[in-house]
């Protein structure tokens, strides 16, 4: 079956994978894109995982400004000047700004969330499954399940993307490492919003 050349090209560009994967894996999903995009994601990002033991030194400081009422910083690094000044590069960076100012993120990352505040979560999360009447030996399982809603809800990396819910801000960072072949990390970020207390 003879596969559309762009999209080909498409899912090189947002996987990492090279040409003769990216065309493999459209002609298997019989010319689906989304179909192979999911099935190839796996690869691409495989790579990204990779690229992420590599220094990131260089990269950008970004702002977005809503309204003169909410502003953010976010610091994103990559490992070279020539990909921190690539509009693919700046245009996450401000993608995540705008991220961030909506959707208003407590901690950066899982690992980023101080081990007594999990502490403090859990045992709510526990004392709450509990007085509901949940099976014991079910505590421990709804308790995770919840913890990992509660993540999903605070950290930026585990948020769903404002732009694409169907992915975390994290997948959208990968897929930004395999699209530029570099280690790109979100290195920290801050938030005000007006009339906030700190």
């Amino acid at each position: 079956m003879a596969v559309d050349i762009t999209l080909v090209k498409r899912l090189k560009d947002l996987t990492g994978v090279g040409l003769s994967d990216a065309k493999a894996a459209l002609e298997a999903a019989k010319g689906d894109f989304d179909a192979a995009l999911k099935e190839m994601r796996a690869k691409g990002l495989t790579k990204a995982e990779k690229r992420s033991e590599r220094m990131a030194s260089s990269g950008v400081i970004g702002t977005y400004n809503h309204d003169n009422r909410i502003g953010v910083l976010v610091e994103v690094n990559c490992e070279t000047d020539f990909v921190a000044r690539n509009e693919i590069f700046t245009n996450l960076v401000k993608d995540l700004a705008m991220h961030i100012a909506a959707s208003n993120p407590q901690y950066l990352s899982r690992e980023a969330v101080p081990g007594a505040d999990v502490k403090q979560v859990e045992a709510e999360l526990t004392q709450k499954a509990t007085a509901e009447g949940k099976p014991k030996d079910m505590i421990n399982k709804i308790v995770a399940g919840q913890l990992d809603k509660y993540f999903a809800e605070h950290c930026l990396l585990e948020q769903p993307f404002v732009k694409n819910p169907d992915i975390t801000v994290g997948d959208y960072v990968k897929e930004h490492n395999a699209r530029l072949g570099e280690n790109i990390v979100v290195r920290r970020f801050s938030r005000l919003a007006l009339g906030e207390a700190n």
